[in-house]
């Protein structure tokens, strides 16, 4: 490891250190973060996400989905999709109809207060390459979605290292 990589870690540890200290950006420093460390409730908005996802991409039911698991509203800021729940289904119904193997493999699920993360491969048939998809999701306190974001890269047919994506 070179000298001027070793510095930018040390750099960047010494930050998180003084985040860490003075409470910035820690989930526990007020009120608007109720519920960040309880443990039911994280793991319940991790389990609603990946059913959400599974049920609306997976089982092509995204009615059911939205149904089941978002809230009161659903804001989206997916540049393709428009905003609210039957925007949703219809943007996964045509989706789905023009991809008929579509499938969301989730690779990992975090959470963090009202907020959960999915890494997910996303493929389209059996023989594509597929995309590599963050999908950040907010919840409310009852465990339903209420806005959505994501960031989505092609697989590369090669690459620079050989750690793969997932």
């Amino acid at each position: 490891m070179s000298a001027k990589h070793r510095a930018r870690l040390l750099v960047t540890a010494a930050v998180a250190a003084g985040v860490v200290a003075t409470g910035v950006g820690v989930a526990s420093a007020g009120d608007e973060h109720r519920g960040c460390h309880d443990p039911a409730a994280l793991a319940r908005n991790r389990a609603n996400v990946v059913a959400f996802y599974t049920t609306a991409f997976n089982a092509k039911m995204p009615a059911k989905a939205v149904r089941k698991y978002v809230g009161a509203t659903y804001i989206q800021h997916n540049p393709f999709a428009a905003d609210g729940p039957q925007a949703f289904i219809d943007f996964v119904t045509a989706f789905a109809a023009a991809n008929p193997g579509l499938n969301v493999d989730i690779k990992r699920v975090v959470a963090e207060c009202d907020l959960v993360v999915t890494h997910s491969h996303v493929t389209t048939s059996p023989t594509d390459r597929g995309s590599a998809a963050a999908d950040f999701f907010r919840l409310d306190e009852n465990g339903k979605i209420l806005e959505h974001w994501d960031v989505v890269q092609p697989v590369p047919e090669t690459s620079a290292n050989d750690n793969g994506m997932f």
